[in-house]
């Protein structure tokens, strides 16, 4: 008799496990307390009896907190990625070439005034030992390294727009473009400058300038050693337009 009654309990208590709250732990407390006075002929212990409904007060207590910390901490930390974001919204740089939904666009500027620019850029190719000699003598197969690249350096200034699809076609009033013989490191180095007056800078043509050069002497050196590195691209030096002079600090 007491296995089957077990038996029928157990199946009741299962509640315990899958109640969606502390109402469902305590009335399946209550309806197992009946069942045993039912089965053994009286009431469990107190404080049997009451340790149920202790535990399902501590559950409550403890979820309720849980509750109540875990709302706060929602809230604080939504505080403060909101302010993060925010701040991060006010400091960061914009993209130009970047439109509002994403996509790249060219810069309209048509609503800029028109002020003189000048941009000055270099960049260095290492040839080694070997081939720094050869251009030196001028013995290359290809003839006049520095004078073709040069050439070439000033011709890919004046086509930047074709090769930079986002930039402006514009009317360069001057391009520069040295070349000299560094023995210490057995390399070429190249500085470029473009100058204009117009509404947009000029800073692309310059590194366009120097950026062709050292290729036009990779090309020209290319048969006497796959070594050769062009390295260093970049701006030193630009000014006019809305941000004026800029020179890179060493």
């Amino acid at each position: 008799m007491f296995l089957r009654r077990l038996a029928v309990i157990v199946p009741r208590s299962t509640r315990f496990f899958s109640s969606k709250g502390s109402l469902d732990l305590g009335s399946t407390i209550a309806e197992l307390n009946k069942e045993m006075e039912s089965v053994f002929g009286e009431p469990p212990p107190e404080g049997l009896a009451n340790s149920g409904n202790r535990s399902c007060m501590a559950q409550d207590a403890h979820h309720n907190s849980h509750v109540i910390l875990g709302s706060t901490n929602d809230k604080f930390a939504a505080q403060e990625l909101s302010s993060i974001s925010h701040h991060l919204g006010e400091n960061k740089p914009g993209l130009s070439h970047v439109g509002s939904t994403g996509k790249a666009q060219m810069v309209d500027v048509s609503p800029k005034e028109n002020s003189s620019r000048t941009a000055i850029a270099s960049c260095k190719v290492v040839l080694g030992k070997k081939v720094f000699d050869l251009v030196l003598a001028n013995q290359m197969a290809k003839g006049d390294v520095l004078t073709v690249a040069k050439i070439a350096g000033i011709n890919g200034a004046k086509h930047t727009s074709t090769l930079i699809p986002l930039c402006h076609n514009i009317t360069l009033a001057h391009v520069r473009v040295d070349l000299r013989l560094n023995p210490e490191d057995f390399s070429v180095e190249i500085e470029g400058e473009a100058a204009s007056t117009g509404k947009t800078g000029v800073e692309m043509e310059a590194m366009t300038a120097v950026s062709i050069a050292g290729l036009t002497v990779y090309d020209m050196c290319k048969a006497a050693s796959k070594d050769i590195q062009v390295t260093d691209i970049r701006l030193e030096r630009k000014t006019g337009g809305k941000t004026g002079y800029w020179c890179r600090e060493e």
